[in-house]
């Protein structure tokens, strides 16, 4: 994963995006030991930790984006329900009552409760997922809705039926049932947006509708998790897409979360030993990692270091990176023995950039409330140059289409103008460039 934010303005000339990769060390015995990372102070999470209860609408456009949001609400609501007792009970009901309240709001529906798990009383509130499910065709969402049913656990509600078409076509029918999720939540923290970047519904739409809640919702955090497309292909303009996705999102999105897909197929094919991998197999292993991450409580406000801006200085991408040098990192140890975790390998000034030091850009949260049923887990949020490869190669192939013209005609006549890719092509160059002077 990886992420991109506005206030790294602050941080270097021409970087107002943060790439960031995370890494998921899920672990159920001790004999894996968490890669040498970084690390500048330790927190231990208590009850307190889990008391603040800043609710979080989530978006899901097209059919990737709902269909991992279905694996995402139903990690969430199972972890919530799986107490392994390495907590106190106390801290594990404020647990479950924070996930709660952030993720999802509730119903009194007599009719549903057939639904609820044996254990909970009729009397109880029905738990629904604080989100919009969009799509341009009603089987995917039609589809996630009924496995939600199924589950006998949660459902959703809000639904609804690209950039230059679709997106202005449905805009006021979306953005009315953004702002009735906005209204359910007492305390409302900001946007989860689920999306994908090669084609379909949820890059073009996805970027209209994340530019939308930037201009609705200036003040509120907007996190937009999309997934990268194979390196082989899996549309044919899928760069052309990825690089126009990535450029509208850089000028309204706080932070871009990125998911690999092939980075994902090899932790289901080499750490699962998965013979035939689906989608669905992909999707569990995403809802993991990011159920084990925003279930804490966490600031994801960016601080800008105390010194100054470095010039910026010209490097050739051919260079080879030992490593990929980090400005922002953040370590979550959750599980049994988190408190007596060896972190002091995460120090090294090395593997920063030479004008921030340590201390101004890592933190390290520890809690023995595990995640599902991982006894012990890793997670490494990090902003650095670890896209900048990836990055670099999806800006060389569409540029080499577009050099050629080749199917420009298909966005020119939906109104996407050539000097559209062009300020698209600048500005990620720009970005590349900027995690290069690191």
């Amino acid at each position: 994963m990886r992420i991109w934010s506005r206030e790294a303005k602050l941080w270097a000339v021409d970087m107002r995006r943060i790439i960031a990769s995370v890494q998921v060390l899920a672990e159920t015995c001790a004999k894996h030991e968490p890669k040498p990372l970084l690390e500048t102070r330790a927190c231990a999470l208590s009850a307190k930790d889990f008391g603040e209860h800043m609710s979080i609408v989530t978006v899901q456009l097209g059919q990737c984006g709902n269909q991992i949001g279905f694996e995402v609400f139903d990690a969430l609501l199972r972890d919530s329900h799986s107490f392994q007792g390495l907590c106190s009970k106390r801290e594990n009901e404020a647990y479950q009552t924070s996930c709660k309240e952030r993720f999802f709001s509730e119903e009194e529906n007599g009719d549903l409760t057939n639904l609820k798990p044996a254990n909970q009383s009729s009397s109880l509130d029905f738990p629904i997922a604080r989100a919009v499910l969009v799509d341009m065709e009603p089987k995917v969402i039609n589809q996630t809705l009924s496995k939600a049913a199924q589950s006998g656990r949660w459902k959703y509600v809000s639904i609804s039926g690209s950039y230059c078409v679709h997106g202005p076509r449905h805009e006021e029918s979306i953005m009315n049932l953004i702002q009735k999720e906005v209204e359910k939540c007492d305390s409302f923290s900001g946007f989860f947006i689920i999306m994908s970047m090669a084609g379909g519904t949820g890059s073009g739409l996805g970027a209209f509708v994340t530019q939308n809640l930037q201009d609705q919702y200036p003040n509120s955090l907007k996190m937009n998790q999309i997934i990268w497309p194979y390196g082989t292909g899996e549309v044919i303009v899928q760069n052309y897409n990825s690089i126009l996705t990535l450029s509208h999102l850089y000028r309204s999105s706080d932070a871009l979360l990125v998911h690999e897909n092939d980075a994902v197929h090899k932790i289901c094919a080499k750490l699962m030993n998965i013979k035939q991998i689906s989608f669905s197999d992909i999707n569990q292993v995403l809802a993991h990692q990011l159920g084990s991450t925003f279930q804490l409580r966490i600031d994801w406000q960016v601080r800008p270091p105390l010194s100054g801006l470095p010039p910026l200085r010209k490097i050739s991408l051919s260079k080879d990176l030992h490593f990929n040098t980090s400005i922002a990192n953040l370590v979550i140890l959750r599980g049994n023995d988190v408190q007596s975790a060896d972190v002091e390998g995460f120090k090294d000034p090395a593997l920063y950039t030479s004008w921030l030091e340590p201390v101004h850009a890592f933190n390290v949260w520890k809690t023995q409330r595990a995640f599902s049923k991982y006894e012990k887990s890793a997670v490494l949020v990090s902003n650095s140059q670890f896209l900048v490869k990836p990055l670099d190669m999806i800006v060389k192939k569409a540029w080499n289409m577009f050099a050629s013209k080749a199917y420009i005609h298909q966005y020119t006549k939906f109104g996407i103008e050539e000097e559209d890719f062009l300020d698209s092509f600048t500005l990620l160059e720009q970005v590349i460039a900027s995690y290069c002077n690191l």
